[in-house]
């Protein structure tokens, strides 16, 4: 019974011992399964063997000695057996890590919910899936559907798509109207399609809305608004917007989200980023244009626009942006463009209350247009152009969504902007070659136009730079020549730039498109607006604006500061480098390992190289001393030689072990 007892103990004692040896060797978990199936192999056949080695030694010939050097003989040899068992029993372990890792069982809880969560993304997929093939667009999925045969031209494609996008609900429908802007991405008449997109809903009732208003606020309508329209203003598939009165008698606007809006957006988004990973793997033109960044992009501006808050900033960005231009028309004449107030007490992530902006949008205003003079209505478009210029090229912040639908000709005949759920952010170096591309297309410079553009885009690495310069040169040399009402200058460019499937950043996108949309707005205020010839010629007086005398002086102010501390520390330098040298330590850096990550690296593949050289130098003269026939002899069977490289090649064996942890985890990482 008690030797039972203590081979159990001993068979658990070296399961446990060979899973804390793996797990300090790896230092990663290894599963307990495995150790405990190895641990007991190892302690099954570790005395075994070790006996069978003693008897073919011939250390003892009738099972028992008196010498106590052959007992130490003995000794050393079951140990080492014993060793080397349980060293290849790790060995074992090491491997099993290498080839199938062990993964932590997962929590049930978040199992259940990461199946719930699969479960009703399949079956929005699939649902996607039937309306794209019910409506002939299942090309875009498998490539073929029971309707694809009678589509015969991209047009029928193109319907079939925004049809698919229309049914499929409000994240398609947003995702479609941000595509239909992208012209460097989507090529006719694919665009025009998805320009028709509608996210017009129906209206949820006011029992449904009010709740949503006081949670947002945290407090009982009554204590912050006297009075709410129960009727809508406006509603779309992500919000409705209702006339309101603030406490102080102010006429407000509380655009307010609908309660199940962020869950549909949130659990649409991971199939669109998992439908653009898809298209970048599986075809050429979703690699060049990268689309699963792209989809990326798109899909953290429409959860962006959910949050509220960040369109209350956005608003004020503008108004700032206008508060600093010029509001004129470029000849005198001041311009009004109203940007409506935030009431931040009124206001919070799902719900917005602004100024009531009184007036009709341009894509309605043709009656109230037709009233005002020639003269008012070039006023008013030429003000808007330079207001617009001014905020991409000079300031860097813009209206990115500028349509007529959202600027409103007021009352007074001036003009007021609306919907800021999008605002384009371009940097000031990224301003200053856009500058560059628009002067060079001003003295139709391709070369230059060229030069500027390619500081702006991704360009690939097999692109025909030739073929591009010549195409923008056709685009910019032929733009005065046009007839009036035809593609602007922004529109072509995009065109090429989608030809040559390169990249366009989305803030400089929105700068193109900005350009373009805004020359629908100026056709609408006065039909025989010619943009290029307004708009471009102002583009030097703008670049003076950016680079004004006292910015001018700061920005050389600034470089000189950082020149002047790097001559002050130049002559240290010189020192520090002319003594290394005199003294024979000079020594080069690169750049690439100079960081304490660099140094890092170069220090661990050194010390593996290291541990690889002398662990296979243990094991060569561990296999010289066991060949060789030389050395004293144990016992007819047995030589020193032999033990000693028994145990030279068992610490040979510990290296090779810790080299292959090494690639272990780096592999992992």
């Amino acid at each position: 019974m008690l030797t039972d007892v203590l081979t159990v103990l001993l068979a658990v004692a070296s399961a446990v011992l060979v899973g804390f040896v793996a797990r300090r060797l790896l230092d990663t978990p290894v599963g307990w399964p495995r150790s405990i199936v190895v641990g007991l192999l190892v302690f099954a056949t570790g005395l075994p063997f070790a006996s069978w080695l003693v008897d073919e030694s011939g250390l003892l010939p009738d099972g028992q000695t008196r010498d106590v050097r052959v007992a130490l003989t003995v000794l050393a040899v079951v140990l080492l057996a014993v060793a080397w068992v349980f060293a290849l029993g790790v060995g074992v372990l090491v491997a099993l890590e290498a080839i199938v890792p062990t993964r932590p069982l997962p929590n049930p809880i978040d199992t259940v919910r990461a199946a719930i969560r699969r479960r009703k993304r399949t079956r929005r997929y699939l649902a996607i899936v039937g309306i794209a093939t019910r409506h002939g667009a299942g090309w875009l999925f498998h490539g073929h559907s029971h309707v694809q045969h009678e589509l015969t031209t991209s047009e029928q494609r193109a319907r079939a798509l925004v049809a698919t996008i229309n049914e499929s609900g409000v994240t398609f429908v947003k995702l479609g109207q941000v595509l239909s802007t992208r012209r460097d991405l989507v090529p006719e008449p694919y665009l025009s399609a998805l320009a028709s997109l509608q996210s017009g809903a129906t209206t949820l009732p006011w029992e449904t809305i009010r709740p949503v208003i006081e949670e947002a606020l945290g407090a009982p309508l009554d204590t912050v608004f006297a009075s709410v329209d129960p009727e809508p203003l406006a509603a779309a598939s992500v919000a409705q917007v209702h006339r309101g009165v603030l406490l102080d008698g102010t006429a407000v606007v509380v655009k307010v989200q609908r309660p199940a809006a962020r869950a549909q957006v949130e659990a649409d988004v991971d199939i669109i980023v998992r439908l653009a990973r898809r298209a970048e793997e599986r075809t050429q033109a979703g690699h060049d244009l990268r689309l699963e960044s792209v989809a990326r992009g798109f899909t953290s501006t429409l959860l962006d626009e959910l949050d509220y808050r960040i369109e209350a900033t956005n608003v004020e960005m503008i108004r700032s942006t206008l508060e600093h231009g010029s509001a004129d028309d470029g000849h005198g004449h001041d311009v009004t463009i109203a940007v409506p107030h935030v009431y931040p007490a009124a206001s919070g992530a799902r719900v917005l209350t602004m100024d009531l902006v009184t007036g009709v949008p341009l894509s309605g205003a043709a009656d109230e247009l037709a009233t005002l003079s020639t003269e008012a209505r070039q006023a008013l478009a030429n003000g808007l152009m330079m207001a617009v210029l001014e905020q991409i090229l000079v300031h860097g912040v813009f209206h990115a969504d500028l349509h007529p639908g959202n600027v409103i000709l007021t009352p007074d005949g001036a003009l007021g902007l609306i919907d800021f759920g999008a605002v384009g952010i371009i940097e000031r170096s990224q301003r200053s070659y856009l500058t560059a591309l628009m002067l060079a297309a001003v003295s139709e410079d391709d070369i230059a136009a060229t030069e500027a553009l390619l500081l702006i885009v991704d360009v690939p690495a097999d692109a025909d730079l030739d073929a591009l310069r010549h195409d923008v040169g056709v685009v910019i040399t032929t733009e005065r020549f046009r007839p009036k009402g035809s593609q602007s200058i922004f529109t072509r460019l995009l065109d090429v730039i989608r030809q040559h499937h390169i990249a366009l950043p989305g803030d400089l996108a929105s700068a193109f498109r900005s350009f373009a949309t805004l020359e629908g707005c100026l056709k609408v205020l006065d039909p025989g607006f010619d943009m290029f010839e307004q708009a471009l010629p102002m583009v030097p007086k703008l670049l003076r604006r950016d680079q004004s005398i006292r910015r001018t002086v700061t920005s050389v102010q600034a470089r000189a500061a950082v020149g002047a501390a790097r001559l002050r520390a130049l002559p240290g330098r010189l020192d520090a480098l002319l003594t290394g040298v005199e003294k024979g330590t000079f020594s080069l850096k690169l750049k690439a390992f100079s960081d304490e990550a660099g140094q890092g690296f170069v220090q661990s593949i050194a010390s593996e190289l290291v541990g690889t050289l002398i662990a296979i130098a243990a094991v060569v003269i561990a296999l010289v001393l066991i060949v060789t026939d030389g050395g004293p002899l144990l016992t007819d069977g047995l030589r020193l030689f032999d033990l000693f490289g028994a145990f030279i090649g068992f610490l040979g064996f510990l290296g090779l072990l810790r080299v292959v942890r090494q690639i272990v985890i780096r592999r992992r990482r």
